[in-house]
């Protein structure tokens, strides 16, 4: 495997100083919020990793535009790799909501709008990775994927504007709150910069992983190309 640019070694000091720095914002700069207390701590990792959720699939659906435009294959292991390391993000928001909804609202899941659009955005990309293992031709699979991700990126604005097309107890944290929200704060200058310092620094840890996750799908690419021309 090729060695690592300085610039991918540079990126990953990077991304392990803000992941520090964000911690300490966290449990030391913000204060307790006067009704959820610690609680309200999971907050800051709960909407950074959904950030970064929807950021990579809608890089995905980007990706999948410059692929039927170029048909550069490079561009299929780009959208994959956003979609991959998403899923993992997105994941993990929904997890740490439902961590955060069991105090607040008393049950671990409900059909809320919102929730409710972001397990089917979440299963959406699940389907995307298992039917692509069902193409083997390169080119197919990658314009399946491109295509794929061009309708599957439409639930993306879906799912983040669902608590303001629809009734839902999820608070928006930023703009106006819904009559029905329940868990919504206000906030206070210092977990305004805390939630902000958050999203930078999960967006880096994003583009550092996908760095690394595109050269492992370029390695991969050559690897099947190799065994295709591979005589039998």
């Amino acid at each position: 495997m090729p060695s690592q640019p300085k610039a991918l070694k540079g990126l990953m000091l990077v991304s392990a100083l803000l992941f520090f720095a964000s911690l300490g914002m966290i449990f030391l700069y913000a204060p307790l919020e006067a009704v959820m207390n610690y609680v309200q701590k999971i907050f800051y990792f709960h909407i950074a990793t959904a950030w970064v959720g929807m950021l990579g699939f809608m890089v995905a659906s980007v990706a999948g535009i410059v692929y039927l435009a170029k048909k550069d294959l490079t561009w299929d292991v780009v959208g994959t790799a956003a979609v991959e390391i998403s899923l993992v993000f997105f994941f993990i928001a929904i997890v740490s909501g439902s961590i955060w909804a069991r105090p607040t609202w008393g049950t671990w899941w409900t059909w809320d709008a919102r929730l409710t659009t972001a397990a089917i955005l979440e299963m959406i990309y699940v389907a995307y990775l298992m039917l692509r293992q069902g193409i083997e031709d390169p080119e197919r699979r990658a314009r399946f994927g491109a295509i794929y991700t061009l309708v599957g990126g439409l639930s993306v604005p879906v799912t983040f504007l669902s608590i303001r097309l629809w009734q839902t107890i999820h608070p928006a944290i930023i703009g106006t709150q819904s009559a029905q929200a329940q868990g919504g704060f206000g906030m206070t200058p210092p977990m305004l910069h805390t939630m902000f310092f958050s999203l930078i620094t999960f967006s880096v840890i994003f583009v550092t992983l996908l760095w690394f996750r595109i050269r492992l799908g370029r390695l991969a690419s050559q690897l099947e190309a190799l065994k295709q021309n591979r005589p039998e």
